[in-house]
């Protein structure tokens, strides 16, 4: 077998992955200064690895299905791969292969890699079972749970509380272990910073995980997570944020949060996002599509135009969020561009939600697939849309959930 990862085949590894939903997100460990008239302060504290004890797949055994992160940590796993799939690990570019986060190997797994390097599938059987008799040891989870946050960071106390009427509190989660754009990550945070300092909001940023705790997430009325990729909570982080939503608060999800070729939380993504990423188009990437807004009228999409056009990396999913109950806000008229994938794909859904808001219990979460290219974030219509979603998720309008 020819060698997989050669000039003109690594071309063809990255944009496979890309059609798979590697998409625009970075890390910026910084934080925000509150933009209401009291500032909220956050500082975040060096993680300890050592320290985590309950990160989601701790203990789990290796296989096909393992993060190729967790595989790669490991000499003896990432031995039984390159062994059976010529090499496919030593040969990944380095921003595929790296084990320290941001990392594409964070939202992969071996059959993924697999697929897209061509390896037959007669191989799998053997590198399951070999992976399966592979002790996980103390070392392996001390590994695992090294890119999780263990210590909550020092926050000041917004004031006043939530849902007394006063303008909203949000934390921006800016935390990535995936797949990063600097570009797209900055345009977004740079909105939010100004959207907050016009309307009178407190938005307090941070990419520490362990904020996610119910004392500290009872101080926001929603939480927007700017482009988060990869898997980010532990599993009493988890647990907290579901808690969280479900007993009222709000979630906003920006573009790269909801487009990870592999979940290794469903909650989050078939029930908080509501639909899972299925690819965008590949040659062009770009394209300009119209976008046409359900209803101008009331809600999300009220003094919106009915429709626009823009160019921009459109995004496919699954199934759409409506099967989940979700109220679309904005669709895609497929026939004003190609959605076309990698090795003629065919991505189109028919209807295409590409924005849409759902209950949760008693909380809230919408989310908009716009979000790729930063020059979409200066668009007015984008811009209403963000700002009336947001309104929306931390409670501010008369038609959020009950």
């Amino acid at each position: 077998m020819k060698n997989l990862f050669t000039t003109a085949t690594l071309r063809h590894f990255s944009t496979c992955l890309m059609s798979a939903a590697l998409l625009s997100r970075t890390l910026q460990s910084t934080t925000l200064l509150s933009t209401a008239l009291l500032s909220a302060a956050l500082l975040s504290t060096p993680l300890l690895a050592s320290a985590a004890t309950d990160c989601p797949l701790r203990d789990a055994p290796y296989s096909l299905e393992s993060p190729l992160i967790d595989v790669m940590l490991s000499e003896r796993a990432s031995a039984v791969v390159n062994r059976h799939m010529n090499n496919a690990l030593s040969k990944m570019p380095a921003h595929f292969a790296s084990t320290t986060p941001p990392s594409f190997s964070a939202i992969l797994n071996v059959s993924t890699v697999a697929s897209m390097a061509g390896i037959e599938a007669s191989v799998l059987p053997q590198v399951a079972e070999e992976l399966a008799a592979i002790e996980v040891t103390e070392q392996d989870r001390v590994a695992r749970c090294a890119r999780y946050d263990t210590t909550p960071p020092q926050l000041a106390t917004p004031s006043p509380l939530p849902g007394d009427g006063r303008k909203p509190r949000l934390l921006l989660f800016e935390k990535i272990n995936g797949f990063k754009d600097t570009p797209s990550f900055n345009a977004a945070h740079a909105l939010l910073q100004d959207m907050a300092r016009q309307q009178g909001w407190t938005l307090v940023s941070s990419d520490n995980g362990a904020v996610f705790n119910a004392q500290q997430l009872s101080q926001f009325d929603a939480v927007i997570w700017n482009n988060v990729s990869g898997d980010v909570l532990t599993l009493s982080q988890r647990q907290a944020f579901r808690d969280y939503i479900e007993q009222g608060g709000g979630f906003v999800g920006i573009h790269g949060s909801g487009g990870d070729p592999t979940y290794f939380w469903d909650w989050y993504a078939d029930e908080l996002i509501g639909a899972r990423f299925a690819g965008h188009p590949a040659d062009p990437q770009y394209q300009d599509a119209r976008v046409v807004i359900e209803n101008t009228h009331s809600g999300i999409g009220k003094g919106l135009a009915a429709e626009w056009t823009m160019n921009e990396e459109w995004y496919s999913f699954k199934t759409s969020p409506r099967d989940k109950g979700a109220t679309v806000i904005a669709t895609l008229d497929e026939s004003s561009y190609s959605p076309v994938g990698h090795h003629g794909i065919d991505l189109r859904m028919g209807d295409h939600p590409i924005a849409w808001q759902r209950c949760l219990v008693q909380g809230r979460s919408f989310y908009s697939a716009l979000g790729h290219r930063p020059e979409i974030y200066a668009d007015p219509n984008h811009q209403r849309l963000l700002l009336q979603g947001i309104e929306w998720a931390a409670g501010q309008t008369a038609d959020a959930c009950p």
